[in-house]
């Protein structure tokens, strides 16, 4: 088989698009000292697309060009990592910068025989949840196996897989008080159930579900704190709600996210598919894909069209997804993520992100890169401090 040109590898791997194959094929390549003019050539068509990054003013291109050609070419690394965030003051092409980034921060090897320990405490979250069934006993879900683990009523309530919880219904349904559970989402975790309905919820870092182990009522209704992404089974003889501080969220079939964090300065509601109408204290909003509703803590509601989806899910995907995010926006996910503290030395440097990393990277990775906004931390155990 013959090689893939340089030239393809690298326009493909600015794309994410490499296999593990040519990803090492590429690493080899410029271990050995080749390729640097088609990298460069491949930053420039990069800076000119304005379709990537909305810019193309020459002379600013150039600025940037000069600033990010690399100096060396690197070392193979000893295995493929996507670490695609491209943080940078709003003045700054994001992408490029991130490319930068890559070459310029990326660890080096470890020496043979040795591995290096963090000096702290602070990793990446994971599938983690306590289950609260409806007597007020605990399940933790992270270091239970495989199974049924209880039974209420006439459903029983299974761990079907790593970081996924179902109802299963008897069956005989005998009368009686309807039984609530709760999955309550510590920070550092995540988790996904699939509640009787068959309706699947994604739940974030730091959140909570509360719902029936039924549904035998006109409708279906569950309560959120926190973030869920909903894939609601479609039954239209009993539309489902979503109550979410002040908000109620109506719907029969669709898929949309909440985000309901006490801590935001509004609750969202995202729809991806299907149709929503939000109830408020203010009245109600019907939402087409692609809008979103906002809820300020006076109250206030407005409705933003064309959001960007991606951005919205990126979390349930596995990602960090920032777009003019503020620092203070960007540390709280990344307080909820990597349970961690933040505190601020001196003032709150005014910044804004943009781009995505994988919620997998060490912490390390996640500041290194934010630091190229120059702003600095210092990590003391299970905080980190933001130094301006």
């Amino acid at each position: 088989m013959e090689p893939t040109p340089l030239s393809t590898l690298i326009a493909r791997y600015l794309n994410e698009e490499l296999s593990e194959e040519e990803t090492a094929q590429l690493w080899e390549t410029l271990r050995q000292g080749q390729g640097q003019d088609a990298w460069e050539e491949a930053l420039l068509a990069l800076l000119q697309d304005k379709t990537r990054h909305g810019q193309a003013d020459a002379e600013r291109m150039e600025q940037i060009y000069a600033s990010i050609r690399p100096a060396d070419t690197p070392e193979a690394p000893i295995a493929r990592r996507r670490r695609w965030l491209y943080p940078a003051a709003a003045a700054v092409l994001a992408l490029i910068i991130a490319t930068a980034a890559f070459w310029r921060f990326r660890p080096s090897p470890p020496l043979a025989g040795h591995t290096t320990a963090p000096l702290h405490q602070v990793m990446p979250g994971g599938n983690k949840a306590v289950l609260i069934l409806a007597d007020g006993s605990t399940i933790t879900l992270d270091s239970t196996a495989n199974g049924m683990l209880a039974q209420q009523g006439s459903v029983q309530v299974v761990q079907v897989g790593n970081g996924l919880l179902a109802y299963k219904a008897g069956g005989n349904h005998t009368a009686g008080a309807v039984q609530y559970n709760k999955l309550a989402i510590p920070r550092g975790g995540q988790f996904r159930v699939t509640l009787p309905d068959g309706t699947n919820v994604w739940i974030n870092a730091a959140s909570t579900l509360r719902y029936p182990t039924t549904f035998p009522g006109a409708d279906r209704t569950v309560e959120l704190t926190g973030e869920a992404y909903f894939e609601v089974a479609k039954m239209p003889e009993k539309p489902f709600h979503v109550k979410a501080g002040n908000m109620d969220v109506l719907v029969l079939g669709t898929h949309f996210n909440v985000m309901a964090y006490t801590e935001e300065a509004a609750v969202h509601a995202t729809l991806l598919e299907g149709a929503v109408k939000i109830h408020t204290a203010g009245g109600g909003t019907a939402l087409r894909p692609g809008q979103q509703v906002r809820m300020d803590q006076a109250g206030q509601v407005s409705v933003v069209n064309n959001v960007d989806v991606d951005e919205i899910v990126a979390w349930k995907n596995g990602y960090f997804q920032f777009n003019h995010e503020k620092l203070p926006g960007v540390m709280r996910q990344i307080a909820r993520w990597y349970d961690v503290d933040i505190a601020y030395e001196g003032n709150i440097p005014d910044r804004e992100f943009g781009g995505k990393i994988s919620r997998n990277s060490s912490i390390e990775e996640v500041l290194k890169i934010l630091e190229l906004s120059k702003i600095h931390f210092r990590i003391e155990k299970k905080k980190i401090i933001v130094i301006p």
